[in-house]
């Protein structure tokens, strides 16, 4: 099955079902080969010393796509932050992504990632058009990561 993102709406509520990709390893070489120059959603994972993912990051690619954003953001040679550098350079990092062209529509997805994930301070605003957004996730992997 084919990664995408569907979005059902009902007056002012949402309801976006997402379809990742598999895990993959985070490597320049894979992510030139394979990842499409399309907006779209990704999740960043490290792999911990005991093999548990760990997210790093979760976020959306407009201009330039998926496959610059995701590029970018496992080189530690373009990463500010020390301790992320760090990560970058010294862990394994995976990734997967979802295609979808509506920039209003990765505020949202991303937004409810953020919020549940980081509830004290989701970062990023919505797009404002709903009062509720609910996301539903299929994945070809089990993803289970610990902070």
């Amino acid at each position: 099955m084919e990664s995408r993102i569907r979005v059902t709406r009902k007056e002012r509520e949402a309801c976006f079902s997402i379809h990742w990709t598999a895990l993959r390893k985070g490597d320049r070489w894979q992510i030139a080969a394979s990842v499409p120059a399309v907006g779209g959603v990704y999740e960043i994972y490290w792999m911990d010393e005991r093999k548990h993912l760990r997210l790093l990051t979760v976020g959306h690619a407009r201009y330039g796509g998926l496959r610059s954003e995701i590029r970018r953001l496992i080189d530690p040679e373009l990463t500010v932050d020390k301790a992320t550098a760090a990560i970058l350079e010294d862990r394994e990092i995976w990734f997967r992504y979802a295609p979808i062209d509506s920039a209003q529509d990765m505020a949202d997805i991303v937004w409810f990632f953020r919020k549940t994930y980081f509830p004290e301070d989701p970062g990023v605003p919505h797009s404002g058009r709903y009062d509720r957004i609910y996301v539903d996730e299929t994945a070809p992997d089990k993803v289970r990561w610990v902070d």
